[in-house]
């Protein structure tokens, strides 16, 4: 974890002029926050602890907890030389055999990322997940509609 506080020289050479999230422009640090993220990051094994308190009801699964964080946590978004955007988004496809908490991560993060999408049951097919088949409640006729993958990527909005 690499934080600079805004405002510095050195955070000036980096800044990119960019907005921050929700369009906004980026504040800077109040003195209190950049103690408490100081704090934070001098915490001993991090990471691990992070990954731990990920859906803290299911109890192993390190791998896929781990894979969770950096799916909260996201990557960097990037625009080649060419002007090409590249998605810094963080996909997890999590598969395994019944009974192994795969819902209950999905319903933890579900819970509180307001972009995400719950596809269980019959709506994960794979079908299901790109596109899905409805009848039209005012027309009745049959109706093409964006399945879970193209809701949360932004896709169909």
């Amino acid at each position: 974890c690499h934080l600079r506080r805004r405002g510095t020289e050195a955070a000036e050479e980096d800044d990119d002029g960019g907005d921050a999230p929700g369009g906004g422009v980026p504040r800077p640090l109040s003195d209190a926050a950049a103690a408490e993220i100081a704090r934070i990051r001098a915490t001993p094994r991090l990471y691990d602890a992070l990954s731990a308190s990920i859906a803290p009801a299911v109890t192993g699964h390190a791998e896929v907890k781990r894979g969770v964080l950096l799916l909260l946590a996201g990557g960097v978004h990037k625009t080649t030389a060419e002007g090409m955007n590249l998605r810094g988004d963080i996909n997890v496809c999590v598969v395994g055999d019944p009974s192994t908490a795969k819902s209950q991560f999905l319903r933890y993060v579900h819970g509180f990322l307001p972009r995400s999408v719950y596809a269980g049951g019959r709506g994960a097919s794979a079908a299901g997940l790109t596109a899905t088949v409805c009848r039209d409640p005012d027309t009745g006729e049959m109706a093409v509609e964006a399945g879970a993958l193209m809701l949360a990527g932004n896709s169909a909005r």
